[in-house]
């Protein structure tokens, strides 16, 4: 059985509890956290390749079902139902949004409720994309309260709180459990006009799992209102403030408050330490994977088609403008874009698969460039001298064009090697693991030490790869041109 969880501390944490609950009852469960937003996780979701991950009622109305005014959870299991999906009952809690401001500044200007924000237009908002889009946030809570002020900066969630911290903004979204709240002494503004709908916490999983799992649903409705607002906080100020692991405290929730499985000791500083170099070695290896696998295939198609292109003018813009269409595309937007037609190729639509396919599209363009750049500025003397001896295509192909474009084909590769250990951190956000796990992580709890954690040995993988890239080509660039180069 496979659990996901979005990329946030909570929904992690939420997640593991899930996971660890199954497990006591002797099942095979496998966590895959910090999968981005709802888009991915209800994708994997409908697709099969997560069986079960929690989720908010308020979200699941908005985002999923696009009818805000649905607040009931038994109508929400009804409209999921029709799509081959299960939801639970209230795990105990709700995380509804609010509008929050640091305390001091608020007490200054004498604001405890969110109207009284329409008395001081000269504030500063920021809130993140999700919240800036959805219905049941800033488009209708600007109306309802009738706010002065400019339209607010998108700014994501855990920037935005070194941003209030620093003064560089005054007003942002919270989320009413988020332990960061405590951590830079914001203040939840009232909302007196009650805009916001509730959010309460549920687990959203495949229906068909009643009857082939029905122990896996069993196991994740023990959950049912077992977690209360404050215990929740409590769990996130672990994660947040302590920097304790989500599996331990999930295992001690489950422990202490379910009665199952064992309780795990807490780790002393030297197992941290190891535990974390572990992990490091691991991401590493995730990280090369995903650049090795792209770019070797990019490096064997772009080559080919950008001969092709420079051979047949006919076929130039079309390969050009079609790599150069691609590397336009966001990041993250062609991950996203990329889950469902790798579930087509028999692929997980989560994970490795979709990174490697988006890594190989943006790695095609350089590439493809520099080898259409390089064929190109070879003199036509030095073909018509070859054409002259009777030399096949081919064999002009091979012998001569090949080797005088192999330093700005080289240039290209090394080029797109860096860029793509560069992208290649954008996996974290779908599970493909690698650095970027890392760096989402740390923006997600705004742990500056965890996102140089992953940051720094990106950038020395990219030398690496650089340097190793200069090596080979000593051996395959013509010595004849390395010493002009040179």
């Amino acid at each position: 059985m496979k659990v996901g969880s979005k990329g946030f501390t909570e929904s992690v944490i939420l997640g593991e509890i899930i996971t660890q609950v199954a497990t006591s009852q002797q099942l095979n469960v496998q966590h895959r956290g910090r999968l981005g937003g709802t888009g991915v996780t209800w994708q994997a979701l409908l697709a099969g390749q997560l069986d079960a991950y929690p989720d908010y009622s308020g979200t699941i109305a908005e985002s999923i079902l696009g009818d805000p005014t649905l607040t009931n959870i038994a109508t929400i299991r009804e409209q999921l139902a029709t799509r081959g999906i299960g939801v639970t009952d209230s795990l105990g809690f709700e995380n509804s949004y609010a509008i929050g401001m640091r305390r001091s500044r608020a007490e200054a200007l004498g604001i405890s409720k969110i109207s009284d924000l329409a008395n001081h237009p000269e504030l500063k908002l920021a809130f993140g994309a999700e919240f800036m889009t959805r219905q049941d946030c800033w488009q209708t809570l600007k109306l309802r309260y009738r706010f002065p002020q400019a339209e607010p900066e998108r700014l994501d969630h855990g920037l935005a709180f070194v941003a209030i911290e620093r003064g560089d903004i005054d007003v942002m979204d919270l989320y009413t459990t988020d332990s960061l709240i405590l951590k830079h002494d914001l203040v939840a503004l009232e909302d007196d006009l009650n805009h916001f709908p509730k959010y309460e916490a549920v687990v959203l999983y495949r229906t068909e799992l009643e009857t082939t799992a029905p122990d896996f649903v069993t196991a994740i409705k023990q959950l049912e209102g077992t977690i209360d607002q404050k215990q929740m906080i409590l769990l996130n100020q672990q994660r947040d403030l302590e920097g304790t692991p989500e599996t331990i405290i999930a295992n001690h929730f489950v422990f202490d408050r379910l009665g199952l499985g064992e309780r795990i000791a807490e780790r002393t500083a030297r197992a941290k330490w190891l535990a974390q170099g572990q992990r490091l070695l691991v991401l590493t290896w995730e990280h090369a994977l995903l650049v090795t696998t792209s770019l070797g295939a990019a490096i064997l198609i772009a080559i080919p088609l950008g001969i092709l292109a420079a051979k047949r003018r006919n076929l130039q813009q079309i390969i050009l403008s079609a790599a150069e269409i691609i590397q336009t595309i966001p990041g993250l937007a062609l991950l996203i874009l990329l889950m469902t037609p790798v579930t087509w190729l028999g692929f997980s639509s989560i994970g490795a698969a979709p990174a490697i396919v988006a890594l190989f599209l943006y790695s095609l363009l350089p590439i493809m460039r520099n080898t259409y750049a390089g064929i190109q500025d070879i003199p036509n003397s030095l073909q018509e001298s070859a054409a002259a001896l009777g030399l096949t295509r081919w064999a002009v192909l091979r012998q001569i064009e090949l080797p005088l474009a192999s330093r700005t084909i080289f240039a290209g590769i090394k080029t797109t090697a860096v860029i793509n250990v560069g992208y290649a951190t954008l996996g974290g956000l779908i599970g493909a693991g690698g650095y970027g796990e890392l760096i989402a992580e740390g923006m997600d709890t705004v742990n500056m030490w965890t996102m140089v954690q992953g940051a720094v040995p990106a950038a020395l993988l990219a030398l690496l790869v650089k340097w190793g890239f200069e090596f080979a080509e000593r051996f395959i660039v013509p010595t004849g041109l390395q010493a002009s180069a040179a």
